[in-house]
């Protein structure tokens, strides 16, 4: 007998998984062979970051551990659960191979550099010990191993990048999930799953208003999203006209946490939306679904190109900006007392809620480089601990973006928070749901609540600095200063 392991990490789904189908391939070649489907909860992806922030935070590990107990049910549906082992990854796979005989590994590569780095550790123990690699290319929506440039020649735009793979790249469709397979029935010393995945439990209630949507973790709830937001409400059909909607649960999309962790993968959607179009209606905001699968994979290939790049402070470009440490500032950002409503209900949301609508993060990421002129990285960091949807290649490639050190030839771009709060809430319907403070205020108030008299404040249960904080900076003479540090970083390195 022998046995074939599937190293799950972020494609935690049964349908379109290449290294599943691979492994039960290789077990059902033989009379005896099995399949084990493994997820290591390694303490490294738990640990903190390097400003102190849970790397793991509560919603994610909440989502996380309803993705592995949906996974485990699915697993089991054709032929054995899913072991669940605590501890270092390369401790994990040399006290397997050594109970066990492993004859092969199947696994997803990823491409951000501390997940190479730990695979290929994998692939060294492996050599060592004779057990055969099978890495299976990265979850793309393209076909990652046909596109007609190498990882070096990739370009450095956008839009070249989308017109060069829309004309010349594949887009194969989802793999079925195997039929079945043979599991492992001998029992071995390490702690089998679900009950060892306490850890990932979070009862901890934070208070605030509640989310207008409740996010399940697991493929069976990404299938019943996809589902509803295609089928049932059709709202795929005004996607590029809601998408900029920050409050209501159908806004947009919302499927980037399944994606994230690999529930469901994008071209099981990229099938969906094709199949929409071909029965229902085909138009920009189908067309648009695509486009942003398409910039999903631009962030995975640039991380591919760039490697350590993205993560460190110089960025992309390599441009050494004199970042301000503010913690007062920072803590004001963080926490959502800003005095920007815009500001303070996304970051609000964000912490209360684990999501934040990719409007909110382009205005939040802005606010903190560019008017607060704090560090990048530490904006980004925060995201990885709270963000339901963190994917390191997305998460750092934005976050380069939006601090003017990534792949924008803009350069110093940054929002103005209150247009952008007129503009994509202008009745203030978000900003009074996760403000509650500022319920009261009139339309024309709620957005820059500083302007209310004090007379009026002083008849009304709102007191400025006392229910709801004065803005920590003065917005565009912040941005001025800003700009001109960062322009004084751009000519010192030329």
């Amino acid at each position: 007998m022998a046995i074939h392991v599937v190293w799950f990490r972020n494609d935690l789904r049964v349908l379109d998984h290449e290294p599943l189908r691979n492994a039960c391939q290789l077990a059902n070649a033989t009379t005896n062979d099995c399949v084990l489907p493994i997820f290591i909860v390694d303490p490294f992806w738990f640990a903190k970051t390097s400003f102190g922030f849970s790397r793991t935070g509560i919603h994610r590990k909440r989502f996380l551990k309803e993705s592995l107990q949906d996974l485990d049910q699915q697993l089991s549906g054709l032929g054995g659960g899913l072991r669940a082992c605590e501890g270092g990854t390369v401790d994990v796979f040399l006290d397997l191979i050594q109970q066990l005989p492993v004859a092969s590994v199947s696994f997803h590569q990823e491409v951000a550099s501390e997940e190479r780095k730990m695979e290929q550790r994998v692939r060294e123990l492996c050599s060592e010990q004779s057990v055969t690699i099978h890495a299976s290319s990265p979850q793309t929506f393209c076909d990652w191993d046909t596109v007609p440039f190498s990882i070096e020649e990739v370009p450095e735009v956008f839009t070249k990048f989308r017109k060069v793979l829309e004309k010349r790249a594949a887009f194969p469709p989802a793999l079925p999930a195997p039929s079945h397979f043979r599991s492992v029935k001998e029992n071995f010393s390490l702690e089998r799953s679900l009950n060892a995945l306490e850890s990932l439990d979070s009862t901890k209630k934070q208070d605030g208003p509640n989310p207008t949507m409740r996010y399940q973790g697991g493929s069976t709830a990404g299938l019943e999203r996809l589902n509803h937001y295609l089928w049932e409400s059709d709202c795929l059909m005004n996607y590029k006209k809601t998408r900029n909607g920050m409050l209501l649960a159908n806004d947009s999309s919302k499927f980037s946490p399944w994606i994230a962790n690999g529930s469901i993968s994008v071209r099981q959607i990229g099938d969906e939306v094709t199949r929409y179009e071909s029965q229902r209606v085909k138009n920009d905001s189908t067309y648009w679904l695509k486009f942003e699968l398409l910039w999903r994979d631009f962030f995975i290939f640039m991380t591919a190109k760039h490697g350590k790049k993205i993560f460190h402070k110089k960025g992309i470009k390599g441009t050494a900006i004199n970042w301000l440490d503010d913690p007062r500032l920072f803590e004001a950002w963080k926490e959502g007392e800003t005095g920007f409503p815009l500001i303070d209900a996304n970051m609000r949301e964000l912490k209360l809620s684990g999501y934040m609508s990719n409007r909110g993060r382009q205005n939040v990421a802005s606010f903190l480089t560019k008017n607060l002129g704090i560090d990048w990285r530490m904006g980004a960091e925060w995201f990885e601990s709270q963000l339901l949807d963190y994917d390191p290649c997305l998460n750092y490639g934005n976050w380069n973006y939006a601090a003017g050190i990534g792949n924008d030839a803009r350069g110093f771009r940054w929002f103005n928070t209150i247009k952008q709060s007129k503009d994509y809430d202008p009745n203030g319907d978000y900003l009074r749901h996760w403000l509650p403070e500022l319920a009261d205020l009139p339309n024309s108030l709620v957005h820059t609540p500083w302007n209310l008299p004090k007379d009026d404040q002083n008849t009304s249960d709102f007191l400025l600095g006392d229910s709801y904080p004065m803005p920590v900076v003065d917005l565009f003479e912040s941005a001025e200063l800003n700009q001109l540090r960062y322009e004084q970083s751009i000519g010192a390195g030329d």
